[in-house]
């Protein structure tokens, strides 16, 4: 960045928060449900359940879970195959364990209160370090900076902020420009405030395609002035996508009843249920006696992305006794059963095309 942008992007600090604050108050995003409120227990579920999902997508699924789980208490004394339940459909399930084994030590280690700083809110499961800023913000005014993916897009836009984010070092000075540029007064309005403005920013302005003219920190914007917009964030290290292909095994009783077992964790859908996986369609029909392999039926197949992988789906039914067993581990669960297991989304969709039973949450993500 040219040394007099620089200059000038340093001298805007002040007056970016005060800017933030009005347009929250005034244009920002103020009826969502997990808004107008300083509950950490809905701050904190709206902010896991967040991660990598759609607004869209998370409040219908926030709804439901406040229904079931009106507080952390209810949450914590949950089974977490129920937990996971709920959960089918949102995706990335190792924040739906987190969530509570999250809720049981806010009961064990904090007696049902969480804690008020995002250092200590930092030692619980699942939340890191920008997540433990908003519940802490948020809730409790305190002075702490949030530096989520959004957020991280309007700050280096507004600040002009080139430095390779994959460095650990560049991370570290964007973490002490976000805290630079707090608010300093009337915290314990304008913290929540200010936090919830950034994420307003950068979910319905500053977005991949920024709509600049509605920006308040326009002005202020040093990616706007070189119209270099898509250059930030600055980040090079790419993770490589990799693919896998499954053969899943649908495998049902006259009953209406599917062979479903728990999937081990590391691992895809680790700690779902799920019906009987293969690598290859050899190995999904040496699992069955041969007089079984004439009624084996394959179905369309499927992909299903991952967050850095690819799933080739290859989905098999056959109708089987229930004296039969299509895999070491597992059992027969009754149509009236399944629907409410946590299951993989995909999973879900597909045993709901075979049963006919009625679905159970959004199986879309």
């Amino acid at each position: 960045m040219p040394e007099s942008l620089k200059d000038s992007a340093e001298a805007a600090l002040p007056a970016i928060a005060a800017k933030v604050v009005k347009w929250q108050k005034a244009s920002g995003r103020n009826d969502l449900p997990w808004q107008n409120t300083r509950d950490p227990y809905r701050v904190w579920l709206s902010e896991i359940m967040l991660q990598q999902t759609q607004v869209a997508t998370v409040r219908d699924y926030f709804a439901r879970f406040l229904q079931r789980f009106a507080d952390v208490a209810t949450l914590a004394a949950a089974p977490v195959d129920e937990v996971l339940g709920l959960w089918s459909g949102l995706g990335y399930y190792s924040r739906a364990r987190h969530l509570h084994l999250c809720a049981v030590q806010v009961m064990e280690r904090h007696g049902g209160s969480f804690p008020t700083s995002a250092q200590e809110l930092q030692t619980l499961p699942g939340i890191g370090p920008s997540t433990a800023a908003a519940i802490a913000a948020l809730c409790f005014a305190e002075r702490v900076a949030i530096l989520d993916g959004n957020v991280r897009r309007v700050l280096t836009r507004v600040l002009g902020f080139a430095g390779d984010l994959s460095l650990a070092l560049n991370e570290r000075e964007l973490w002490r420009l976000a805290t630079q540029l707090l608010p300093r007064r009337d915290l314990s309005e304008s913290m929540p405030r200010y936090t919830q403005g950034l994420m307003d920013l950068g979910a319905t302005v500053c977005k991949a395609s920024p709509v600049c003219e509605v920006c308040p920190l326009a002005p202020l914007c040093v990616a706007r002035r070189l119209g270099q917009m898509q250059r930030y964030p600055v980040k090079t290290r790419k993770v490589r996508r990799s693919a896998q292909s499954i053969w899943l095994l649908l495998a049902q009783t006259a009953d209406g009843c599917i062979w479903l077992s728990k999937r081990p964790s590391p691992g895809v859908w680790g700690g779902l249920y799920c019906c009987a996986l293969f690598d290859d369609r050899e190995s999904l029909q040496a699992a069955l006696p041969k007089h079984h392999h004439a009624a084996l039926h394959e179905l369309a197949a499927l992909t299903h992305m991952l967050t850095h992988k690819d799933l080739y789906l290859h989905p098999v039914q056959v109708l089987l006794p229930k004296s039969a067993r299509p895999s070491a581990d597992g059992a027969w669960v009754a149509a009236s059963d399944w629907p409410r297991l946590g299951l993989p989304a995909p999973v879900r969709k597909l045993l709901m095309q075979v049963s006919g039973s009625p679905t159970h949450g959004d199986a879309s993500a």
